[in-house]
């Protein structure tokens, strides 16, 4: 079974899933004093279909409660996991 970790990379604004170490996608966003706001996300085509895009914004939604922030979701793929995880939406920004 292969390690995937999720993990954030602030130098490069996103939140990286990798699979045994090699990055396999990543959720780019855009800092704000009060939020972090999801512009894109991208699974690399030798990784499709392994839920890796899910595996990555439910670790990437944890981190931010973790640390009590919030966050606009402008990225259709993460705004689309936020409709079937409710669970999640309280984390949008007013």
């Amino acid at each position: 079974m292969p390690e995937v970790t999720v993990a954030d990379n602030p130098e490069r604004s996103r939140y990286e899933v990798t699979v045994d170490g090699a990055v396999a996608g990543f959720a780019a966003y855009v800092r704000h004093p009060d939020h972090l706001n999801f512009t894109h996300t991208e699974i690399g085509s030798e990784y499709g279909g392994q839920g890796l895009g899910g595996k990555l914004v439910a670790g990437a939604l944890a981190d931010v409660r973790g640390k009590g922030g919030r966050i606009v979701a402008t990225c259709p793929f993460v705004r689309s996991y936020l409709e079937k995880h409710p669970e999640h939406r309280d984390l949008l920004k007013n």
